[in-house]
């Protein structure tokens, strides 16, 4: 019997969005400008290799404001902060460099637009997600969570005409749809926010694997179990017909007996990901056999974040670069290198 023919599909695009690489650069750029220590409230993003390679450098992960030292530098991770989180760093003398998402704030005014115009926000997230809750932070009497569609049930608002709905940005776009529609039918003046909350990324993301899902034995999402918008690409990929899918954190987290029987097999990772570590699972499989890699372009990203005032003002007075890239940047959609 011939044996079967062995291909890896990969996805793109992958990896870092715009807003991950911002918020990493900030950190990067943060401890080449004042040295270290720099603080970071929670993780910069949710993935453990930047975590412990930026710790190397010098940066230290803290949960809560105050464990910050009095005068210190404290970065805001790309997640975003509720306002009373300002307030304690301003009570603590506290340098702070905000590295939270464009797209995160974006939603957090709307959350504050809506709520100066009294109407009840229904907040579409995971119950304890670091974005929930800074975006809940920024308007709480106005804000009620809905963690997905069979929570629906359980809202209550006090005006069925003044509600709008807004989202997390690193949800399952389909998801999110079925809870907005589910919503309506309760709420039938439910307004929809001025623009698509889930970021780009995150949908970028799920239509490549999507579009890769039905033809793959296996698909391996890289990304760590606290990334949300990791998680929902293994989701994705099961429903769309992936007949098994794992996360994984590195390549030596893959388990041999998951290529028995397996002839494709589809590789992703999420927007918090370095690509060093997609390359490291290709070369795990090239080993195995599976050495053909064939890209599945879902999309094209260019979309680029200027860094943050304060770091981007103290590095043109020190004559540095503010250019976006570091050592773990993001391959382009559809590179294999």
């Amino acid at each position: 019997m011939p044996e079967t023919p062995k291909r890896v599909l990969l996805a793109a695009p992958r990896g870092y969005c715009a807003g991950v690489d911002r918020a990493v650069v900030t950190v990067e750029k943060a401890l080449e400008l004042y040295g270290p220590p720099v603080y970071v409230r929670k993780q910069i993003v949710h993935n453990r290799h930047v975590v412990t390679t930026l710790e190397k450098r010098g940066a230290i992960f803290v949960e809560e404001t105050e464990d910050v030292p009095e005068g210190a530098t404290v970065v805001f991770s790309a997640h975003g902060v509720a306002p009373v989180v300002h307030e304690q760093a301003r009570e603590l003398s506290l340098k702070t460099i905000d590295a939270t998402c464009p797209l995160v704030t974006k939603v957090h005014r709307e959350a504050v637009r809506f709520a100066g115009d009294d109407f009840d926000i229904l907040l579409i997230g995971h119950e304890g997600h670091e974005e929930v809750v800074g975006t809940s932070g920024e308007a709480p009497e106005h804000i009620t969570l809905v963690d997905g569609p069979d929570d629906v049930a359980n809202v209550q608002v006090r005006d069925p005409e003044k509600v709008v709905w807004l989202s997390q940005t690193t949800l399952s776009v389909d998801e999110t749809m079925e809870t907005v529609r589910r919503l309506r039918e309760r709420f039938p003046a439910l307004q929809d926010p001025p623009s698509d909350d889930i970021c780009y990324a995150t949908q970028n993301r799920q239509l490549a694997v999507k579009d890769m899902a039905a033809q793959t034995d296996l698909m391996i999402v890289v990304g760590s179990r606290n990334s949300s918008n990791s998680v929902r690409l293994v989701e994705v990929a099961l429903e769309h017909g992936s007949r098994a899918g794992h996360l994984v954190d590195y390549a030596d987290e893959i388990d041999e007996r998951w290529l028995d029987g397996a002839s494709t097999v589809g590789v992703t990772s999420g927007a918090s990901v370095p690509e060093v570590l997609v390359r490291d699972v290709l070369a795990w499989l090239a080993e195995r056999g599976f050495d053909d890699v064939q890209p599945v372009i879902a999309a094209q990203e260019s979309l680029v974040f200027s860094l943050p005032n304060e770091i981007r003002r103290d590095l043109k007075a020190r004559g540095l670069s503010d250019r976006l890239t570091h050592d773990g940047a993001a391959a382009d959609a559809g590179s294999l290198h």
